[in-house]
């Protein structure tokens, strides 16, 4: 098949193949009952290669680590149909087994075939979290599970419809394993229905423009990708960069956990390997390698924006995950807590590359999502599940100051907002505020972190945290400064109380009127701090985002005489 397009058309079926996955996600977003998709948007969708399950079109507003990742999931997909023999047009297969299609097991995988005039052409897929997947914490972030059976209900490919007739039994064996059957039968019919609305506009896209054209254009965009990812590539010094970061712990031994990345440059190939990682942990901070894998493009696409969004980007990359490493899980090993792994993974990468190449990165961001679930039962007896994430500082940039309050950089996923959160659950945001004296001081200073403080409404509930960088402040780059420690507190009858792992806590009894309290990092600062204006630190003063004690601290004095 010849790859021969000319650009015009080609520029029109990139974009309406794009938009195919965007209504997907737009699908999903309008329909899913929980919070975390419907608000936050934690979900992706994409159109996958028939036979390798490359990524070949992603939807722009899920979630970046998904565009990777996924790839694994239709893969493993892929794989089960050859041994079986049986893929029919109508088929779905369902399933959130992470060693498998990478992530966690709260994230719900949907795949589908999508056959052309009796051909198989490529595939669509959907991935959601959902809010609640079994296991033995609520929300499924247990920072103590020491294998994934204790994370959540594990699920391994199956099919959920067989030649377009849903599969009952397969939906019945879901609900029973959620703490929460109406939000997840929200979601599945949610998912459902992104697929079939993907598959109704490619029938439409492939009879205007036949299925030949089509597929040259995927492939043509593919071949694209890679040869403007070698350019990049090639525009950048040749050499070896070094960088390490560290985990707080596993969550159940408290011992600093090493990621460490080499990167590479050797004209137009770049090169990550990751030897020297922390080997496989006991608690829930593992990643697959797929996982390692699409972490790796998430890092890529952050250096080089205006790469597009399919696997040939990869082509020009040697990626090293050290087999038997926290960056490379085996089942059954603990992956609850791999958002933690992944952004540490971007950090380093990030570090390394500013010494290369500082015009291109900005400073560590926050670095932890801080899942937070509170649960427990209403007054009439309904169970109900808090879970969320919540925001800190970004990076220092080369143009400028970091993003104040942000979400993570694996993500363009939103914080769902206070109001959604109180009118769902029995809690009320006593505290939502930027925090001051968070960020990182530099030449531009990181973004700020952020402060929430959250009141139980009911009679008592439970709480559990999974977060990170405790222990390990953000960093800065090209001179800049470390940013604040993630800080976590909750209120018991004697007062407020910290983790003994600093990070990571389970089964916090509150009762009605007591407190929980995240402290969010800032990001890090890019480049040196004496090279700040000091109208600029003068301003931040004024604003009480830094203290004035702080600013002596990091910037000396010279500013008071802008001071009002």
């Amino acid at each position: 098949m010849s790859r021969d397009i000319d650009p015009i058309t080609l520029a029109v079926l990139a974009g309406r193949m794009e938009q195919i996955a965007d209504e997907m996600d737009a699908t999903l977003f309008r329909s899913a009952f929980n919070p975390i998709i419907a608000e936050a948007h934690d979900a992706s969708h994409g159109i996958y290669h028939a036979a390798t399950g490359d990524t070949l079109v992603q939807g722009k507003s899920g979630l970046p680590i998904f565009v990777g990742v996924m790839a694994f999931a239709v893969k493993a997909v892929i794989d089960k149909a050859a041994r079986d023999g049986d893929l029919a047009d109508g088929d779905i297969y369902i399933f959130n087994d992470a060693h498998l299609g990478g992530t966690h097991l709260s994230d719900m995988r949907l795949v589908r075939p999508y056959f052309h005039e009796g051909e198989l052409f490529c595939y669509l897929a959907s991935v959601g979290h959902w809010h609640d997947v079994g296991g033995a914490v609520p929300g499924n972030y247990n920072p103590s599970a020491r294998e994934a059976f204790q994370e959540a209900f594990v699920l391994p490919p199956v099919k959920l419809a067989r030649a377009g007739v849903m599969q009952q039994d397969v939906i019945d064996i879901l609900m029973r394993n959620t703490r929460l059957p109406q939000s997840a039968s929200g979601d599945l019919n949610g998912q459902i229905n992104a697929l079939d609305l993907g598959v109704k506009r490619l029938d439409a896209l492939l009879a205007e423009y036949g299925a030949a054209t089509v597929r040259a254009a995927l492939a043509a965009l593919s071949d694209r990708a890679e040869t403007l990812m070698r350019a990049e590539v090639e525009n950048l010094p040749d050499g070896r960069w070094e960088a390490e970061d560290f985990l707080d712990n596993d969550g159940i031994e408290d011992t600093a956990l090493p990621i460490r990345v080499a990167l590479e440059i050797a004209g137009d190939r770049l090169s990550l390997d990751f030897t020297g990682s922390a080997p496989a942990a006991a608690g829930p901070i593992n990643i697959s390698e797929g996982t390692a894998i699409a972490c790796v493009y998430v890092a890529i696409k952050h250096i080089f924006p205006d790469l597009p969004a399919n696997a040939g980007v990869m082509r020009p990359l040697d990626i090293t995950i050290p087999q038997g490493s926290i960056l490379a899980a085996e089942f059954p090993a603990p992956t609850g807590g791999y958002t933690e792994t992944i952004l540490r993974m971007i950090d380093v990468i990030f570090t390394a590359a500013s010494q290369a190449a500082p015009e291109r990165v900005v400073a560590n961001a926050y670095g932890t999502i801080n899942a937070l679930s509170i649960a427990g039962h209403r007054g009439d007896g309904r169970r109900w599940v808090m879970f969320s994430f919540y925001g800190g500082g970004h990076g220092g940039t080369p143009e400028g100051d970091g993003l104040n309050h942000g979400n993570a950089p694996i993500s363009t996923a939103t914080i769902p907002p206070a109001e959604i959160l109180e009118a769902a659950y029995p809690v009320a945001f006593r505290q939502w505020a930027l925090r001051p004296d968070s960020a990182g001081a530099g030449c531009h200073r990181g973004g700020m972190g952020a402060i929430y403080e959250i009141e139980l409404l009911e009679q008592s509930a439970e709480a559990f945290l999974f977060g990170e960088r405790g222990r390990f402040a953000p960093k800065g780059v090209a001179g800049g400064g470390e940013a604040a420690l993630n800080r976590f507190s909750y209120q018991q009858d004697d007062g407020f109380h910290t983790p003994p792992l600093a990070s990571k806590i389970v089964g916090i009894a509150l009762k009605r009127g007591q407190r929980v309290r995240l402290e969010t990092p800032g990001g890090g600062g890019y480049g040196p701090p004496g090279q700040r204006e000091p109208q600029a630190i003068a301003r931040d003063v004024a604003r009480g985002l830094v203290s004035e004690e702080r600013a002596d601290a990091d910037y000396g004095r010279g500013w008071r005489e802008y001071a009002k």
